[in-house]
């Protein structure tokens, strides 16, 4: 992105930030859907996705699906406007807060938060910045100017953002100092330090990071997941109580759980997942490509 790019689409997001909510989603929402009329590798990406996790669907249902989460996924990036410019009143009042989990609590262990790919993910995170101290976990982007941007608005609130190829050694030593850290880890970021493990049925390359940290680091494993509320009316962000008897001795086996975990959710609201993203890019030996 050339410099000129790069200043006017500052200048967008910080107007999106001014105007009201519902008529910036919708105006996401609408582009989105825009967006969906016209073929596309991430509309391909997205229809290969809904097909291998939810097979005996109609062609109807799965372009159904497809159109909403594109309408969801444009929204989300039209929204980083009071996301990453906005006050932090103004996210406050977007997002209800639900936790299972006293975030007061001056005694509670060391904690990693694990979070999911859902299209609202950044908002939640963004509040939990404002409660209480955390470390949070980035993917850097191809373009230095946007990953910057993205880097010191996500962090404007407190949180500490660690590199995620810088990751292992400064999570352990926040973690055994008892502090909290943020990640998520249902995307596939290759083989290395990953397992095969299935997702609504299908292998998906899928992390260890969590549970070999949380072993290391003595820290329970708290899930949360923050959704798009209907009718405009902001978002939702849900703390849930921590991973029972996590992390075991055996990484695949945690590996499956967070997978399941993640399926509930899904289900909940199928059309707010990120299947924009390549989530079966990486497969088992002898397994053919389906991208």
């Amino acid at each position: 992105m050339n410099r000129i790019g790069f200043a006017f689409l500052v200048a967008l997001l910080r107007m999106f930030a001014v105007l009201p909510y519902g008529l910036v989603a919708r105006f996401g929402a609408l582009l989105g859907a825009c967006l969906y009329a016209i073929p596309s590798r991430r509309r391909r990406i997205v229809l290969v996705n809904l097909r291998l996790c939810f097979p005996g669907r109609t062609e109807s249902e799965y372009e159904q699906l497809g159109r909403a989460h594109f309408r969801h996924v444009v929204r989300s990036y039209v929204e980083r406007g009071v996301q990453w410019f906005g006050s932090a009143r103004d996210i406050e009042q977007l997002v209800q807060l639900e936790s299972r989990i006293d975030l007061d609590d001056p005694n509670a262990p060391p904690t990693i938060f694990m979070g999911f790919h859902f299209v609202a993910i950044e908002v939640g995170c963004m509040l939990y910045s404002m409660k209480l101290p955390i470390a949070s976990l980035y993917t850097p982007m191809s373009d230095a100017r946007m990953c910057a941007l993205a880097r010191s608005q996500r962090g404007r609130f407190g949180a500490d953002m660690i590199k995620r190829s810088d990751s292992a050694r400064k999570v352990l030593k926040l973690l055994r100092a008892g502090k909290s850290v943020m990640l998520a880890a249902d995307m596939d970021h290759g083989v290395e330090n990953s397992v095969f493990v299935p997702f609504f049925g299908v292998p998906a390359c899928t992390l260890t990071s969590v549970s070999r940290l949380a072993r290391l680091g003595g820290a329970r494993v708290v899930p949360f997941v923050t959704e798009v509320l209907p009718d405009y009316q902001g978002y939702k962000m849900t703390i849930f109580e921590p991973l029972a008897d996590f992390p075991s001795e055996d990484d695949t086996v945690d590996a499956r759980r967070m997978n399941a975990f993640l399926e509930t959710q899904v289900l909940r609201f199928p059309d707010q997942y990120y299947w924009v993203h390549r989530r079966f890019k990486h497969r088992p030996e002898g397994v053919p490509a389906v991208y």
